[in-house]
């Protein structure tokens, strides 16, 4: 047996089983030799065939070679350091990166023996190793979830797309100090061009990017919702904003105060997607908001907007005026522009001068005389529709009417002969009186230069696979607005959630409240009339507000009594 010892020397591990009288000396070769034909580890051998357990090996090896023991069990894989080591080294090695203290990362190990990719490690990360012994069956588990969770940009962005997307920048010039903006991170690179084609598939309004001290959070608002799709290691935040500044054409050195760009996506001869991009400096690093303006988007069709029949005959009445004002108010991402555009659409004719000043232009549309507004440069709103005045136009379009000046040459603009369409900030159509008033408009001018006033929001479509009819208590039904006698035949219906949507809900339907001015509502104007009073006039002229449009949705079952009550709650 002797001389059998001495032709076959036993490694240190299975030296130290064998001692330890986990692993009998006349089958340890036997074992080694197989481990060896199969290419794999001797402690993989012996806890995939499960002739040692996994924590006895771990245990002993760490007493008999003073390396500390550490049980994954205890921690989550989504918070390790993996990105600090290339991932195929992790995976030649089985080396698991467990945390990272200074100038030195701990590594997870399952044999203390073998330290054979510690020089590629250390060489490759700059950093000292320390080596940790774990459990051969958790760390293949744990650097299998570790690779997986945290690496959202490594596992699916193997596709040649990614690598060949026609990706181009804003119009104006990198920085010349820029020395970094040939930046070429090829996983880099690949991820935020995946984000960026995903929420074009998943039909996001905005993407947010989001770094906080421990964690890197990517959300996708969708049909108004805000989602979280992928939390990328924190480590890699300031790469991923600077590929996004160096692609949108911003200054990737100045962190310090916010910056505006712009990324086009030409994704066929037909078809390209623009990203609006700015970004703000927040505690952890800069906060990236990436707005997605497709032009496709101006291009539905009115009746997909989702007005009721009387509500699209009063839009479609209002801006074939020759001439007069229609103003859209709502908040922020409740569809203003795509409403005004997909009017813009219908007047697009060669016979007439159409002309836009917005801050900045979302939707490009051939025919149309769009103009960017540019404050640093003196390009203001007012100064922009003076110049539209001397251009013999028929139709102006500003993207918000914000100040007194801007409002008052919009409002000459529209008792001279042309059609006004703009934006407010407003919660319903009959505030919107009233800020005009507020910011000094007189009481006759508005009554003189309005045709229309159109306020809007957006809800979330049922999905119509998998929408379910629900029951509500009658006195439920009645404190949102539904009458008495229609509870009988009252079909409600809720969200279920399938495959083919999300949560429940699958793309999104305008509520509107659209208001003409009538000659009783004029005289109440004149005579100092309140947002109150002049809401209560429309209500008895039969002029649906918000909720009571939303609740026809809710009828129709186009969408969910909640929906409603989240878009139209008072």
């Amino acid at each position: 047996m002797a001389t059998a010892t001495t032709e076959f020397q036993f490694s240190g591990l299975a030296k130290c089983l064998i001692q330890e009288g986990l692993l009998a000396e006349k089958d340890a070769k036997k074992y080694i030799q197989d481990a060896q034909n199969n290419k794999i580890s001797l402690i993989s051998y012996l806890v995939a065939n499960k002739i040692v357990e996994s924590r006895a090996i771990a245990s002993k090896a760490s007493i008999e070679f003073g390396v500390p023991f550490f049980d994954l069990d205890v921690i989550d894989p989504r918070n390790l350091p993996v990105h600090v080591v290339n991932e195929k080294l992790i995976r030649k090695y089985n080396a698991l990166p467990l945390l990272k203290r200074g100038k030195t990362l701990y590594i997870g190990i399952s044999d203390p023996t073998s330290t054979l990719g510690f020089d590629d490690i250390k060489f490759q990360s700059m950093l000292n190793l320390e080596p940790v012994l774990v459990e051969e069956n958790k760390l293949l588990k744990t650097i299998a979830t570790a690779l997986e969770s945290a690496d959202t940009s490594m596992a699916d962005l193997m596709d040649t797309d990614l690598d060949n997307l026609n990706v181009q920048g804003g119009e104006d010039e990198l920085p010349k100090n820029d020395v970094n903006a040939d930046i070429d991170d090829t996983p880099i690179v690949r991820f935020v061009n995946k984000v960026l084609l995903d929420s074009i598939k998943k039909s996001a309004s905005d993407i947010h990017l989001e770094p906080y001290e421990k964690n890197f959070r990517n959300r996708f608002r969708s049909d108004g919702i805000l989602h979280q799709i992928a939390s990328p290691p924190a480590n890699i935040a300031n790469r991923i904003i600077s590929r996004i500044k160096v692609m949108s054409k911003m200054d990737i050195a100045e962190r310090r105060v916010p910056q505006d760009g712009r990324i086009k996506m030409i994704l066929s001869k037909t078809r390209a997607i623009d990203f609006r991009v700015n970004t703000c400096p927040t505690l952890f690093g800069e906060k990236v908001v990436l707005r997605i303006l497709d032009p496709t988007s101006a291009q539905i069709g009115i009746e997909k907007l989702g007005f009721e029949p009387e509500q699209e005959k009063l839009y479609l009445d209002a801006i074939h005026k020759p001439y007069g004002m229609v103003l859209i108010t709502g908040p922020t991402g409740s569809g203003k522009t795509v409403s005004l555009y997909t009017g813009l659409n219908i007047l697009n004719k060669t016979e007439r001068n159409i002309s836009t000043a917005e801050d900045p232009v979302e939707i490009t549309v051939e025919g149309i005389n769009q103009v960017n507004v540019n404050v640093k440069s003196g390009l203001t709103f007012a100064n922009a529709l003076r110049a539209f005045l001397r251009q013999d136009p028929d139709i102006i379009m500003v993207g918000e009417i914000r100040d007194l000046e801007t409002a008052e040459i919009a409002v000459k603009a529209a008792q001279t002969g042309h059609l006004v369409l703009s934006t407010l900030h407003t919660n319903d159509a009959p505030q919107t009186l009233n800020r005009l008033m507020q910011m000094g408009i007189e009481p006759f001018n508005i009554v003189s230069a309005v045709n229309l006033i159109m306020a809007q929001r957006l809800a979330r479509r049922l999905c119509e696979n998998c929408k379910k009819p629900v029951n509500l208590p009658e006195n439920v039904l009645l404190s949102f607005g539904f009458k008495q006698e229609e509870l009988s035949t009252l079909k409600i219906y809720g969200p279920e959630g399938c495959e083919l949507c999300n949560q429940g809900y699958k793309g999104h339907v305008g509520i509107y409240q659209v208001m003409t001015l009538s000659e009783a509502m004029r005289a109440m104007i004149l005579a100092g009339a309140n947002a109150m009073q002049l809401a209560e006039q429309a209500k008895a002229e039969g002029i649906n507000d918000l909720r009571a449009s939303g609740l026809n949705k809710v009828r129709m079952g186009i969408t969910s009594l909640d929906e409603i009550d989240r878009v139209t709650k008072e």
